[in-house]
């Protein structure tokens, strides 16, 4: 075997130190997407595009760089700019969505479309290759007993053992009922005690932290519990959302906290401008 030169040797190190910070910084870039997620979007701030041109919505989103949606029930939904959404079959709707570049494994559902009518809704999710069935508010009592707490709980637990027969996962956004207190305790941890971690996770809308709600420490205290988010960042000076990395939240905070709490996906949820100006610092945030 034949040896190098001294010369051939720097020469052959220089190269090869060269060819690995080059792999290295393309690594980074893949996963510069925070937790390597793909970057996504809730549909309800676009529902009146929705409501006018359903694929040409989609399309704009898709164009300002997001990767995955979230999309609204077409029946829960159908007065705020989603009934057209029902025209697609489930199958239809799929195709439609992946040949527009984006995937989707979530929507909302207004809880009292799952109490009239769960098994269509989880066969609608099903057959359309949702894995999340979300609900925004149990639609609690504003000023609520312990026990009109238990009963709401009681009947979601048996919402999320229904939907995970379906291989669906149930999980619970956080407004309004959900912010009550009782006796001084929030609402929240109160359901984050009751509900079954195996039935039912949560899906934390990070913009409470104008109610005082911080995403962090709840990834950190209930280890597990969550799937999902709401993505907005705040101007405590403006007392407005901004667009995510401009205002006061610590991002990598939240999303290196976010893989102790379970999240598996996150949406941006504000006005389309906003939303637009978001993508290039999730493009970049690494974590």
């Amino acid at each position: 075997m034949s040896s190098l030169s001294r010369r051939q040797f720097l020469k052959k190190s220089a190269t090869d130190a060269a060819l690995v910070g080059l792999l290295s910084a393309a690594g980074a870039g893949l996963r510069a997407n925070p937790l390597g997620l793909p970057i996504g979007c809730q549909t309800w701030p676009v529902r009146k595009l929705i409501a006018h041109d359903f694929p040409g919505a989609i399309k704009e989103l898709a164009a300002a760089g997001f990767q995955s949606i979230e999309l609204c029930s077409p029946v829960g939904y159908a007065t705020s700019g989603f009934a057209d959404v029902g025209k697609y079959k489930p199958a239809e709707l799929k195709t439609l969505l992946s040949g527009l570049g984006v995937q989707c494994q979530s929507s909302h559902f207004g809880i009292g479309e799952l109490r009239k009518h769960l098994p269509e809704r989880i066969e609608w999710a099903h057959e359309l290759g949702l894995t999340q069935m979300m609900v925004p508010s149990l639609d609690g009592a504003m000023k609520p007993t312990l026990d009109d707490v238990k009963r709401a709980a009681d009947e979601y637990n048996k919402m999320g053992e229904q939907s995970a027969q379906a291989g669906i996962q149930q999980g619970l956004h956080n407004e309004d009922f959900e912010l009550t207190t009782i006796d001084g305790k929030r609402t929240y941890d109160i359901l984050l005690e009751l509900l079954d971690p195996k039935l039912v996770k949560f899906q934390f809308q990070v913009s409470t932290i104008s109610h005082g709600y911080s995403a962090a420490e709840y990834f950190r205290k209930y280890p597990g519990r969550f799937i999902s988010m709401h993505v907005q960042d705040w101007s405590p000076q403006e007392k407005k959302e901004v667009a995510v990395g401009t205002g006061s939240i610590d991002w990598k905070e939240i999303f290196t906290a976010a893989k102790t709490g379970g999240i598996k996906n996150y949406f941006v949820e504000m006005d389309l401008p906003l939303m637009r100006a978001s993508v290039p610092y999730l493009k970049n945030l690494q974590v």
